[in-house]
């Protein structure tokens, strides 16, 4: 037997003409495919299957209305895929709302926020070295992992922890694969403590001795933090998630909350090392940290 599969692929450049020959899969934005609909173009009456990637995207408040009216076009015995990294509220609404008894399958089981706690200061750009240097000198670190945002703030860093009198290593993608190579090696047979990186070391690297991960740099999106912080806790072991932040990133601070359904609070004047530390995890011990600024009301600001 012949197997024969047309796909149609729209974008606003592409006249919305019907096609000569039956399509069998409509790739599409929400906004074009719902103008084909209307205009007699695309006609879904008889569709199985809706495919939504990026889901979380698609779900957000700029594309969720188009979305409802699509679905209203479909056959009520349609299945409903959808594909993220993550899962914020807006998809879950939309799950009990349209699909029944679905499947959850989850590739990404290692990267979870379970047996991490997260933590943020709130800083200005100006303090982060020291807040670092204080979290350096009170916390049991068994190795860490502490992110920037760009090679250069990489290795700047890296040279002032130097200073301070820790050892630490620093990897990015400028440098030759050789040469990283050697470095993850290293590190992971616990020749240094600390570790200082972009995100290129974010994907598909477990070192089961890093307990502590710091965001120097706060992430831009949800996916990067949870492939960030999910270092710390991998292979079932606990995490210290510690967060620097400055005004500039408290509107992705509580974006992130959001989509991740997660909780990140003010660092404590005291960290529980049963927390983060396995030795520790069946009895107390407090560590003491330095109190940081409260996290500032999340109101947009005047102009």
């Amino acid at each position: 037997t012949h197997t024969q599969t047309h796909i149609c692929a729209c974008t606003h450049t592409l006249p919305a003409k019907p096609c000569v020959f039956p399509v069998h899969v409509v790739i599409a934005t929400p906004g074009r495919i719902l103008d084909l609909i209307k205009k007699g173009v695309a006609k879904v009456d008889r569709v199985q299957m809706m495919v939504m990637d990026e889901a979380d995207k698609l779900l957000s408040q700029d594309f969720v209305v188009l979305i409802e009216d699509i679905i209203s076009f479909l056959a009520k015995n349609r299945q409903i895929l959808l594909y993220s990294a993550t899962f914020p509220i807006s998809v879950q609404k939309f799950m009990v709302k349209h699909l029944q008894k679905p499947y959850e399958i989850n590739l990404m089981e290692e990267l979870t926020l379970k047996g991490i706690t997260q933590f943020y200061a709130y800083v200005t750009e100006r303090q982060k070295v020291h807040c670092l240097n204080t979290l350096f000198s009170r916390l049991q670190i068994n190795q860490s992992i502490i992110f920037c945002n760009s090679t250069q703030r990489v290795e700047l860093l890296a040279k002032k922890i130097t200073q301070l009198g820790y050892s630490c290593f620093y990897i990015h993608a400028k440098m030759m694969q050789e040469y990283r190579n050697r470095v993850f090696h290293d590190f992971r047979n616990g020749l240094c403590r600390n570790l200082v990186c972009t995100d290129l070391f974010t994907r598909g690297i477990d070192i089961q001795a890093v307990n502590v991960v710091i965001n120097f740099d706060f992430p831009k999106n949800a996916e990067t933090y949870l492939h960030r912080i999910g270092r710390s806790g991998r292979f079932g072991h606990l995490g210290l998630a510690i967060n620097l932040i400055t005004s500039e990133d408290r509107f992705n601070l509580k974006a992130i909350e959001e989509q991740l359904v997660t909780d990140i609070k003010p660092i404590p004047s005291s960290i529980d090392k049963s927390l983060y530390v396995a030795e520790y995890h069946s009895a107390s011990g407090d560590c003491e940290v330095e109190e940081v600024e409260e996290k500032p009301e999340r109101q947009q600001d005047s102009t």
